[in-house]
């Protein structure tokens, strides 16, 4: 009984494939099948919204063939939001690349993806100690650094350590010493773009090598200072 029914739905199925138009359809459908297939093996952003894009084409070619107006909406949404996606992650790559060419260890290619916030002089950023849920930006104003004394540069990030810190706490206390304009980006959000462009995340990386390399230089700067009077016989005044 399976046999005769497989025998009677097998012409059924392969009918529609029976015309031009029929075919033209299944060659879409199959080139699209295929890019979904090798989208399936790729670990990187760009060519999976490459390939999704592709396959997205694809299956709107089928949809116009077979004349079938629900996949045909379907695919005319989904195209210009995949399509978006991607020139936005490639926007970001090429502005990643940029920043690592020349050093900038600005945040200013981040801005897009972040939220502003107008802060009084006064206002606490976030505390040594507290859990961090944020990267910042300095757009406007003052904000120090207060264990350490810094006050940072017009468009430098900061609190990025902290996401990566074995508890994920802030290592330092961040003061606003003027009204200041300071964007942020979540931590979810940073951390999908850390994980979905690789030069993204080797940026990251080199930047926060830079600023570890500073604190250390920072270290050593003091504590010669600090030995310097023992090494001449003077008496070290106290703190």
């Amino acid at each position: 009984m399976n046999e005769s029914w497989l025998a009677g739905f097998a012409p059924d199925l392969l009918r529609p494939f029976g015309s031009a138009q029929g075919g033209l359809s299944l060659a879409f459908t199959v080139l699209a099948a295929l890019l979904v297939i090798a989208a399936s093996f790729v670990r990187t952003m760009v060519p999976l919204r490459s390939l999704t894009v592709a396959s997205n084409l694809m299956f709107l070619g089928a949809a116009l063939s077979a004349r079938n107006p629900v996949s045909l909406l379907l695919y005319c949404v989904l195209i210009p939001l995949n399509t978006l996606r991607l020139v936005e992650i490639v926007r970001l790559t090429r502005k990643v690349t940029d920043a690592a060419k020349g050093q900038d260890l600005s945040g200013i290619w981040l801005k897009p993806y972040m939220r502003a916030h107008r802060l009084r002089a006064g206002t606490t950023l976030f505390r040594q100690g507290d859990k961090a849920d944020a990267l910042y930006l300095l757009a406007e104003g003052d904000v120090e650094l207060v264990e350490i004394g810094k006050h940072l540069r017009l468009g430098e990030l900061f609190g990025e350590i902290s996401f990566f810190a074995p508890d994920g706490r802030r290592t330092r206390t961040a003061r606003c010493v003027s009204d200041c304009l300071v964007l942020s980006i979540g931590e979810a959000a940073f951390r999908q773009l850390y994980f979905e462009n690789p030069k993204f995340a080797f940026h990251v990386v080199n930047l926060i090598t830079q600023r570890l390399d500073a604190d250390v230089r920072r270290l050593e700067a003091e504590v010669a200072r600090l030995q310097l009077p023992q090494a001449c016989g003077e008496p070290q005044s106290p703190p």
